[in-house]
């Protein structure tokens, strides 16, 4: 199980990463061993070390490879679509949320709260995305959709704490009425707006 045949090794880092991704949402970081992403990704551990320094950079690289990415997408999808209208969208998905990426953050916060060397990596990966996050809720505040005298920080980080709730309430343990859930969100997203011109 060393390296596969016609394979490049752009394309057994993916391979890592996928399977890392699946085996730690499905096992977590503590009762996953290296050896069990090499075997599920057809490789050698030597092969897996070849890639990745430790389990720790594995998660946060599988997390930054295949992890939630649906507001960056939506972004990617439709550049002109207004900030707060992501906002929502992405609000009304996050209790219907089911996917392996949402336990693989869940999973990689948990090892990180025990374990300095994954602590560490993803610090620097909670920060890219909460700067990403800034930028645009700063551009929202530049176009007239949201206050600008709220703290770009402080807004981010209530989306993430939203965000990261939602990976650990599925709808199986919780499951709130859309319509409701949206009139809600709605709401929250109208406190955010400037207020009205004098």
């Amino acid at each position: 199980m060393g390296r596969i045949a016609g394979v490049t090794a752009a394309e057994t880092r993916e391979r890592l990463l996928r399977a890392a991704a699946e085996v730690f949402a499905e096992r977590g970081y503590d009762g996953t061993r290296v050896a069990d992403i090499a075997a599920a990704a057809g490789v050698s551990n030597g092969a897996l070390y070849a890639h990745f320094g430790s389990k720790a950079d594995l998660i946060v690289a599988a997390l930054r490879a295949h992890g939630p990415r649906l507001l960056a997408d939506l972004f990617a999808a439709d550049p002109d679509r207004s900030i707060t209208d992501l906002l929502l969208v992405v609000g009304r998905w996050l209790p219907r949320r089911r996917e392996a990426c949402g336990y693989l953050i869940v999973e990689a916060l948990v090892a990180a709260r025990r374990d300095e060397d994954v602590a560490r990596p993803m610090r620097d990966y909670m920060g890219e995305r909460a700067d990403w996050l800034s930028a645009l809720v700063r551009v929202a505040q530049n176009d007239g959709e949201l206050d600008p005298a709220l703290s770009p920080d402080a807004l981010v980080h209530f989306c993430m704490l939203l965000a990261m709730g939602s990976a650990l309430v599925p709808p199986d343990l919780h499951a709130v009425d859309d319509r409701e859930w949206t009139a809600l969100l709605t709401r929250v997203v109208r406190a955010f707006a400037p207020p009205p011109a004098p």
